[in-house]
């Protein structure tokens, strides 16, 4: 067993190696090279978009949100992402990179050479090498952490995501990373962090937490999160997971507690539902979700449930086009017919559903049913 357990973590390690990259980035406005890490999704194509993932402290922190990444797009909980990890423990670079003034808060002159090396050179590198979808995200810890709120105080923000971990404090920034994002009308996704131990920033890091609750803005889409077992070092491995579900929550398929709560309790029909779901998604991260079958039959269980027959016709339209080799469009067109007392258009459209493939549930047998049923009724 533990020979076992040893090859299935070897593999593992190995799998995520073998789609991450590693590379010198000679950097024109740090004049300096650094060293950066890749992640491609190992099925990669320019057809699809992108969202990107900039990760620093990539030493500790590039594995850990790859292999999350991974994890999350492989069962549909998020799209899969390119993921850049910027290395900063050697000689203590971090420091230098994110460092800020001790009597305004703001960067250092290195902090802003490297605010400009993320924004101008690393992010343009990959948008133009690479299929990437416009929402981007900031990954950080401790004094990167700190770092990454710089971004929200440009006209706007560069990034659509923060998950920030344990951030160590610039100078009032308790104060102005709440005034900021209530001014922000863009949306933005903030993931605040932290860990039991009591730090120096535990103060500042609760009055941020209480601020931001108080704003009371739909664009901003905040989540604060404390691991008392954690202390300042382990809090780093504790958070992104739940960070990242907490992000993509709209992306992921319709869950049964989606369904029973908010899809079933809703006044509006349960085919917008789905409808403004897939609209988000493509406002949000800027492209296009497949419309999982999963939703289908959530959507079709609704309309059922509810007697709602218009959405069982729109879902009926939007399945033929979904799922135009199937009989599932045809079935759910054929039960709108049924329920409107059109025997003789229902028959038809059962019988075209039956000579379609089988999907899910819906099966031949269930369409003959059906067939013969009308027959018996109605005598066809």
């Amino acid at each position: 067993m533990k020979r076992l357990i040893a090859t299935i973590a070897f593999l593992l390690c190995y799998g995520l190696k073998a789609q991450v990259t590693q590379d010198v980035f000679e950097s024109f406005k740090l004049q300096q090279k650094r060293n950066v890490s890749y992640y491609i999704p190992e099925n990669y194509s320019a057809a699809k978009k992108y969202p990107i993932v900039v990760v620093l402290d990539a030493e500790y922190l590039f594995d850990n949100v790859v292999a999350n990444t991974k994890f999350r797009s492989r069962f549909q909980g998020m799209p899969e992402c390119i993921v850049v990890g910027v290395n900063q423990y050697k000689n203590e670079q971090r420091y230098y990179d994110c460092g800020f003034e001790k009597d305004t808060g703001l960067p250092t002159d290195d902090g802003k050479k490297f605010f400009e090396f993320l924004g101008m050179e690393l992010i343009p590198y990959l948008e133009g090498n690479y299929s990437t979808a416009p929402f981007k995200m900031f990954v950080g810890y401790d004094i990167t952490a700190n770092f990454g709120n710089f971004y929200l105080f440009k006209e706007k923000s560069i990034f659509n995501a923060y998950i920030s971990i344990s951030p160590t404090l610039a100078p009032e920034m308790e104060t102005r990373v709440p005034a900021r994002l209530g001014a922000l009308d863009q949306k933005i996704f903030y993931q605040l962090i932290l860990e039991g131990e009591k730090t120096k920033d535990r103060a500042g890091i609760l009055a941020i937490d209480k601020a931001i609750k108080a704003l009371d803005k739909d664009n901003i889409y905040y989540n604060f999160t404390e691991y008392p077992l954690a202390d300042h070092v382990t809090v780093a491995t504790y958070g992104i997971g739940p960070a990242l579900d907490n992000i993509f929550s709209i992306f992921k398929p319709i869950s049964p507690k989606e369904y029973k709560e908010e899809i079933l309790t809703s006044d509006d029909p349960p085919f917008k539902y789905m409808e403004n779901k897939y609209a988000t998604i493509q406002e949000l991260f800027g492209f296009k979700k497949p419309i999982e079958l999963n939703d289908i039959m959530a959507i079709y269980a609704a309309s059922k449930k509810k007697e709602d027959y218009g959405s069982l016709k729109s879902l009926s339209d939007l399945c033929k086009k979904e799922f135009p080799d199937t009989m599932m469009g045809f079935y759910f067109e054929g039960e709108c017919y049924e329920h409107e007392g059109q025997a003789k258009k229902a028959l038809r459209t059962y019988e075209k559903a039956f000579g379609m493939e089988e999907i899910d549930f819906l099966t031949k047998e269930m369409a003959l049913e059906k067939i013969d049923a009308l027959k018996a009724d109605f005598g066809f």
